[in-house]
């Protein structure tokens, strides 16, 4: 049967959090019946823009994840919520409003922190995925309000078979929050090391002056990870890292030097490599 998923690229998201505005002018003083009630005007994310730094001055980088419910396949809302929070048979979390109100404990069972509490209304919520519109037949099909504002198509909507979203996967490399957690996402992300690996970066110099097309290899327990060549301003970058112990070769033109560095659960910004 086929499910909904939510696909996000994070290198295209600009920050712009017309997602969540548009969030907001769907749920704000609007009430869904047999969806969601109306979502309270300050105090609710349901999808909520983080922002991740790396590196330091003056080569950084600033990554930015949108971040619904993640619609897990073993939700722990599910289990916490004794009949209160269901799975559609399209992959959809819903919260049932009246089962769950006066049922705070489920913020806590959420590891993601998509759950929100309306202090009104005593009563749980969170992102629908829009259900109410994938559902009707006078709106986008397959266009949640957060997927139709946002500018540079960084989230899409894909309506699949398990096998055939396990084939977009893999061909798109794509990631999901937290896998140790095991909760089996529908939400997937593009590009997730800008937000939880490293990289390494420097110039190549040689007479203070920047080296165009130096060869830099990156080594790992004497095994190859990755080759690049220094750009016009002779910076090299290479990027999602896992912690550990790393050296970096250069040869600008048959000069050559060999750096050992170690990422520590931070990106590095070596400054500049004289020759």
């Amino acid at each position: 049967m086929k499910q909904w998923y939510m696909v996000i690229d994070v290198a295209t998201c600009q920050d712009c959090n017309s997602c969540l505005m548009a969030c907001k002018d769907e749920h704000v003083d609007n009430e869904w019946p047999d969806y969601t009630e109306a979502q309270p005007r300050r105090g609710h994310y349901w999808i909520d823009v983080h922002r991740h730094e790396r590196g330091q001055y003056p080569r950084i980088d600033v990554s930015f994840r949108p971040t619904p419910c993640q619609h897990c396949e073993d939700a722990p809302c599910i289990k916490a919520g004794d009949g209160a929070v269901r799975r559609r048979k399209d992959g959809i979390v819903m919260i049932d409003p009246e089962r769950a109100r006066g049922n705070q404990d489920l913020l806590t069972s959420c590891p993601y922190g998509a759950i929100f509490w309306n202090s009104e209304k005593k009563i749980a919520q969170k992102c629908t995925m829009c259900a109410h519109l994938l559902d009707s037949e006078n709106w986008l099909p397959g266009v949640p309000r957060c997927v139709h504002n946002c500018p540079t198509g960084s989230l899409k909507m894909v309506n699949v078979e398990q096998a055939e979203m396990n084939k977009i996967v893999e061909a798109e490399s794509l990631t999901v929050l937290r896998p140790e957690l095991r909760t089996k996402p529908h939400v997937f992300y593009k590009n997730l090391h800008l937000c939880e690996k490293n990289f390494i970066s420097a110039g190549v110099l040689i007479d203070e002056d920047c080296f165009e097309g130096a060869t830099v290899t990156l080594k790992s327990h004497g095994t190859v990870c990755a080759m690049e060549a220094t750009n016009c301003f002779g910076d090299f970058k290479f990027d999602g890292l896992d912690n550990g112990e790393y050296v970096i070769e250069i040869d600008a033109g048959g000069i050559t030097v060999s750096e050992t560095v170690k990422i520590d659960n931070k990106s590095l910004n070596l400054g500049f490599i004289r020759l």
